[in-house]
Parts: structure tokens; sequence; C-alpha cells
């Protein structure tokens, strides 16, 4: 594991110009300093400064290498202070984006197992596209990401995907509507009314490839962002609507709706994205086991 006092040294060298003004300001020897340098360009086999006369030239890689130091001591001196300003009894602020496409049933199920910890949490929850929330995780304006899919490739961030689980699809409709549905499903979707996912999403590409799979040619009524407002739509009459079967007895119960069928041929996956690949914020912790254990308990995890 690097040594962080060494690298506290080269940050400080670099920021005040040199060895001998870095020797000023942490009280050390420039021969301690020089020698603790020396060793931290070991651990990491680069360069970091450049000998030019008697200054020292930060390099490419050296300057690489600050950017991440910054950050790091940066947010060392926010959690001290934090921490010394923090009033007894203070819930401890959970933020949270959640990505706009994900059901806002499964965002609940998935979250509330931090609002049901003995620490008292204030959960703080933002909801907007992946590659918005994603570079607010990067500067940590958040602490987890919910997604539909893992990190898209054409995003460049630090940042790691943990999946919780994967549900298959239902098809619901008021009860008026399914009474007139026939043959047997998924037949029965032909010629009726169908509300879908607006183009372009993974999960309309699947409900696509599906529906021709099968020669359905359902009547699209309306397209849907928001996954809410489709199951308005659903409520209202206007149609058959999609939802995670993991939640199928939410839906039927919130929107006073039935389930027409269900396919294990489509799959919504969920994810929690963190900027650590090894989860140790208790909070974050106890989401990802409460989902996996619960929400998704029945679903096989690669």
């Amino acid at each position: 594991m690097m040594n962080y006092k060494h690298l506290h040294y080269f940050w400080t060298v670099a920021k005040e110009g040199g060895i001998a003004r870095a020797s000023e300001r942490l009280h050390i020897t420039p021969q301690t300093i020089s020698g603790q340098l020396s060793l931290l360009e070991d651990y990491l086999g680069v360069s970091l400064f450049n000998r030019v006369g008697r200054n020292l030239e930060i390099t490419e890689t050296g300057r690489m290498i600050l950017s991440y130091a910054d950050e790091i001591f940066s947010l060392g001196s926010e959690l001290e202070d934090t921490l010394h300003h923090l009033p007894e009894g203070r819930p401890q602020l959970f933020k949270v984006g959640v990505v706009d496409v994900v059901p806002k049933f499964v965002a609940h199920q998935i979250l509330k197992t931090s609002l049901e910890l003995k620490e008292q949490i204030r959960l703080l929850c933002k909801e907007a596209s992946i590659e918005n929330l994603l570079a607010e995780l990067s500067l940590h304006h958040l602490d987890l990401v919910i997604a539909d899919r893992p990190i898209p490739p054409n995003v460049s961030t630090r940042a790691y995907n943990h999946k919780l689980g994967e549900s298959a699809i239902s098809f619901f409709s008021t009860t008026e509507i399914k009474e007139k549905l026939t043959p047997q499903f998924p037949k029965c979707l032909d010629n009726a009314p169908l509300l879908l996912p607006s183009a372009g999403s993974q999960l309309r590409e699947n409900i696509n490839q599906w529906i021709d799979k099968y020669h359905l040619h359902p009547k699209i009524v309306a397209e849907f962002d928001d996954s809410a407002l489709m199951k308005a739509f659903g409520q209202a009459g206007a149609g058959i609507f999609i939802a995670p079967s993991v939640i199928q007895s939410e839906v039927e119960q919130q929107f006073n709706v039935v389930a027409i069928g269900q396919t294990t041929e489509i799959k919504e996956q969920f994810y929690a994205i963190s900027t650590s690949r090894h989860v140790v914020h208790p909070v974050i912790s106890a989401v990802l086991d409460g989902a996996k254990n619960s929400l998704f308990k029945s679903e096989h995890l690669n």
C-alpha cells in the first residue's frame, strides 16, 4: 500500500516549489524529504521531478499524481472540519443519485434500508441522467448512484459498478383492458394499446427485439422517459405498460391494475455505483446487502 506520508511530502514540495521551502513548512530536514521522495518514486516506478539547475521541475506524471493528491488531502481536510463541527445527535447525510429511468418503487426498495438503521440518517435523493449523476459522484457531491446499467464506456470517471440484481418484466393493465384481451399472453398483445419506455434505452431495445421475435404488432399509444408517468397513464386506462416483476404486487396495489403476463426473456438490471471498489461506507454496505438479500434475493448474481 502507498505510504501517504511520502505522498504528503511530495505534495508539499510541489506546492511550495522546492525541497528547501517544504522543509521549512514541515520542520523536517531537506535530506529526509529528499530520501522520502526517492522512496515514493521507487514504489511508483516513475520520476516525479526533473532537476533543472538547482530547481526541481515536476514531470507530466508528477502533475497527474499531484491532481490525485490535491483531491485526497482536500477530502482529508474536509473530513476533519466536518468532524470538529459536527453537533451531537446530528443525522448523517447520505446523498444518493437515482438515474431518472429507474422505477421509483425499485429505488425506494433499494434505499429504504438506509432509513432502517440504528444510526440516524438523513437521506438526500437527486434524480438526473446517468452522465450527470456520475459527474456529481466524481466530485464527491454524491455518495452513491442507483442506475439501470453499469457505467457507460464513454463516461470517464473513477467509479465502480456493484450489481444489485436483475428482474424479469411484467405487463400490466386495468381490469377492463385485460378482459378484452385474447388469446393468451403474449399473443394477446397483438393490436393491443401499449405504453413503452422512450426509444434509445437498453430496455426499449430489448422490448423491440422481443416483440419482433414473437411477431407481435401492438398499437404503441405513447412513449415515456418517466416510468412513473407511464404507470399513471396505464392506471387511467390508456394502455398496457411494463414494470419489473420484483415489484409486481406493489404496482398492482398502488395503481389498481392487474398483471396480464410476464417474460423472463427481457431483464432489467440494477446497479449501485460508488467511488470505491471495496465498499467500506457502512450505509452503502447496508443498502447493497439489503437489496441483494431482499428485493433481488431470488436472482443469481454473477
